[in-house]
């Protein structure tokens, strides 16, 4: 069962995303489920033509530890990493998150697409409501998560401390009823994520 997750988004040179989703989807996800992750999303940042936004989670944070380690001491990182960091300017936006029930319910990772599948049409919005902030209703219900509050087990890569986040991530069919549901979010922060051709949330 995944119980730690993490939401992660990727600020990267200009032109530089669909070099990083092409490296991404073809070197980095059967490796880091091999060592016992899950990747359960890759996407385009509809807002932003630099981000890179992506999850991955992991069964506790003792096996987050181990898998990371195995993986980024791995032989898939060790081929791939200058030309994937290549691409980066800031790596570091990222959240630990727990979830509020089952959490995401997907194919088993044997079914993930493969690289030459159509690019999905849907479009997944993850509201990133803060204490005392409300979502509006719209959508497929997807997930429901929450600030992991334990100590980074794994502090070669930093995540975001001190911070209090319910996110919730929902579906829709086409970007026209995700932009009406995301005017109807007003302040509150949330991402427009447009998941790649191997993204199993989609």
């Amino acid at each position: 069962m995944i119980n730690v997750v993490e939401l992660r988004q990727y600020t990267l040179h200009p032109g530089q995303r669909d070099v990083l989703i092409e490296l991404f989807d073809r070197e980095f996800v059967e490796p880091q489920e091999a060592v016992g992750m899950r990747v359960f999303g890759q996407f385009r940042d509809a807002d932003d033509p630099d981000r890179f936004v992506w999850i991955r989670g992991f069964e506790n944070m003792a096996s987050r530890r181990a898998a990371l380690t195995a993986f980024y001491t791995g032989p898939a990182w060790k081929a791939n990493s200058a030309a994937a960091n290549a691409t980066m300017l800031e790596s570091d936006n990222v959240l630990l998150l727990r979830p509020r029930g089952p959490g995401f319910e997907l194919p088993d990772a044997s079914d993930r697409p493969r690289l030459e599948s159509p690019v999905p049409s849907s479009i997944i919005v993850a509201v990133l409501a803060r204490p005392g902030e409300f979502a509006p209703d719209g959508g497929e219900d997807l997930a429901v998560f929450e600030t992991e509050d334990a100590e980074n087990t794994f502090p070669a890569l930093p995540v975001r401390t001190g911070e209090q986040f319910v996110i919730t991530f929902r579906r829709f069919e086409d970007r026209e009823s995700a932009a009406e549901f995301t005017a109807r979010c007003g302040a509150v922060e949330h991402l427009t994520l447009l998941p790649t051709t191997r993204s199993q949330l989609r």
